[in-house]
């Protein structure tokens, strides 16, 4: 059997920290058959900053407590995404760096409403690829909840 040293291992639920949008302990699951992540969005309004296109909306993390945060990020793209149950809807993509375990990276999420989902954000497998992720879905909570101190020397 083939091992792969320089992959990090996840569990299929791991905490994580999008410290570029201020939002610090966020629940996600990983979601192998998505290729991008998603995060529970809505007020979604698209603006622009300086000749450049951004866009603002209220990220919604918790399932018993629901917590709204108010953000703002640069617009990727929008992009045409077939959802779980079929449909397909053009959402706005933006790019911010997540912080799971003591790594940081930047990946590209999407944003939806998840209301009746039970997490309220997705790891894609974009993402994992990016981290260089491997996940094994017995598991769950593997890495360490992240915290925004010292997130300048996370890796």
């Amino acid at each position: 059997m083939k091992t792969f040293d320089h992959l990090n291992v996840i569990g299929l639920r791991e905490w994580i920290n999008l410290p570029d949008l201020g939002m610090v302990g966020i629940r996600a699951k990983i979601d192998t058959g998505a290729s991008t992540s998603t995060l529970h969005a809505s007020d979604i309004q698209p603006f622009e900053r300086d000749g450049e296109q951004w866009v603002r909306f209220t990220a919604h993390i918790g399932t018993l407590v629901q917590s709204r945060h108010r953000c703002e990020a640069p617009l990727v793209t929008v992009k045409r995404i077939k959802s779980s149950n079929g449909q397909t809807q053009n959402r706005y993509v933006i790019r911010t760096n997540l912080s799971l375990g003591d790594r940081l990276w930047p990946i590209e999420f999407t944003l939806a409403c998840r209301k009746t989902m039970r997490y309220r954000v997705l790891l894609g497998s974009k993402a994992l690829i990016a981290g260089q992720l491997v996940v094994n879905p017995a598991l769950t909570y593997v890495q360490d909840k992240p915290s925004l101190i010292d997130l300048s020397g996370a890796q």
